[in-house]
């Protein structure tokens, strides 16, 4: 692991990047990655062992265990980002602190089924939800406080379709380099 570049290992599927215009195909292949996230993610981590899932997936990063809670966490806030800006004008949503989640005795310890299964309705709800959304719809805003920035419903979509896969390959890579 002392090889690999610290960049390539946190960001193993590189950055985020909004596309200058966001099409519907985009809408239609991030949607489509959204549904999938839940049993790729299931299947990747079902038969680790508890030491395996007490693995950093880099130096100083989390472990699996925590990986597996923090998607969870992350997409049940992202649902509720996006029915806030379809039922509010361009709100401000409520950020949350990633790392002291985290950091928590149920992110530490709990068992990773209770994510994988919160995460599979928590999808199942997001995916029904954006597929019926309009093109007018998926402008519709809010302004996350850290920075200020405001984002559209369609680049929110494609942030947290990426966000899912990010952390995929930082369990994939982790198990490859392991050789589980």
């Amino acid at each position: 692991m002392e090889n690999i570049p610290l960049e390539t290992l946190q960001y193993p599927i590189g950055k985020f990047k909004v596309p200058v215009v966001i099409t519907e195909q985009h809408i239609a292949e991030w949607i489509a990655v959204l549904e999938h996230l839940p049993n790729r993610l299931q299947t990747l981590v079902q038969d680790l062992t508890e030491e395996q899932l007490e693995t950093p997936y880099r130096p100083g990063g989390w472990t699996v265990r925590q990986l597996v809670h923090h998607i969870s966490d992350s997409h049940h806030h992202s649902y509720i980002r996006f029915k806030w800006a379809m039922t509010e004008n361009t709100p401000t949503i409520k950020a949350y602190d990633e790392k002291a989640w985290s950091d928590l005795f149920d992110t530490r310890t709990a068992p990773i089924q209770l994510s994988l299964d919160h995460l599979k309705a928590v999808h199942a709800k997001l995916v029904y939800f954006l597929k019926g959304l309009s093109r007018q719809d998926l402008q519709k805003s809010f302004i996350h406080p850290e920075g200020n920035t405001e984002t559209t419903l369609d680049e929110n979509i494609g942030r947290y379709a990426w966000h899912g896969s990010h952390h995929l390959a930082h369990i994939e890579n982790l198990l490859l380099r392991k050789g589980w």
